[in-house]
């Protein structure tokens, strides 16, 4: 029977090396590895390159990692809700690729199906096309867009089995699973662990073949990004 478990979030994320590429699935701070973001703080690891779409806030997700220069660069859509996001930015601390959410989405997406390059409107005649090929198709026209992929891949699922296969629950399910798809080895942290075969196979939405290890996560804080209430 196979068995992808590790102990825990240190055992999960101790090889990876300075200068690492890394996916961090999530969204805001939905669905996020909160558990291998703290391992990966202990570590002491830099010059990270993390792929995300947005940086977390300044106290909570990759915020923690910006916070103690862990991270070289971030390839991201979304991160205006992190203060020293903005000032590693404006002091030139921080190398930042921002791109359209959909295109993000779909160059991690091509990453996992071995598609190198496609083309897409969005972008085209912006900042955003600067260095980039553009061709026009029945009049319109369209700019190419590559492939993004990772040397791991931090996803967080509702549920897993020891053999890998994960479940996403409602909102989670967002970045997680093209994520685990594009990288060359997925680390998964899950709420529930359970043995393989337990899970009903039409309700896997990644297959155990694209994550390497899993454990099980503890105490999730489950934040909320922005809290509105009555005075």
């Amino acid at each position: 029977m196979i068995d992808k478990t590790v102990k825990n979030a240190e055992e999960a994320v101790k090889d990876i090396p300075d200068n690492a590429v890394l996916m961090l699935g999530g969204f805001g701070l939905c669905g996020i590895p909160e558990n291998a973001i703290q391992a990966l703080l202990k570590s002491g690891v830099k010059g990270l390159t993390c792929i995300s779409n947005n940086a977390g806030v300044d106290d909570f997700g990759i915020g923690l990692l910006l916070k103690t220069h862990q991270v070289k660069k971030m390839i991201s859509s979304y991160v205006g809700e992190n203060a020293e996001f903005e000032r590693q930015l404006l002091e030139g601390e921080l190398e930042v690729d921002l791109i359209p959410q959909g295109t993000l989405a779909e160059r991690i997406r091509a990453g996992g199906a071995g598609i190198p390059a496609f083309f897409t409107p969005a972008g085209y005649g912006t900042e955003v096309a600067e260095g980039k090929e553009t061709r026009e198709f029945e009049g319109k026209m369209y700019l190419m867009e590559e492939w993004l992929r990772a040397d791991f891949s931090l996803v967080k699922a509702w549920k897993g089995d020891t053999a890998g296969n994960l479940v996403f629950k409602g909102t989670a399910r967002n970045f997680n699973p093209m994520m685990a798809a594009a990288g060359k080895i997925t680390i998964a942290e899950v709420e529930e662990l359970v043995p393989a075969g337990e899970l009903n196979p039409n309700e896997i939405h990644t297959p155990g073949i694209y994550v390497q290890r899993i454990f099980k996560g503890t105490n999730y804080e489950k934040r909320i990004e922005q809290r509105t209430v009555r005075s």
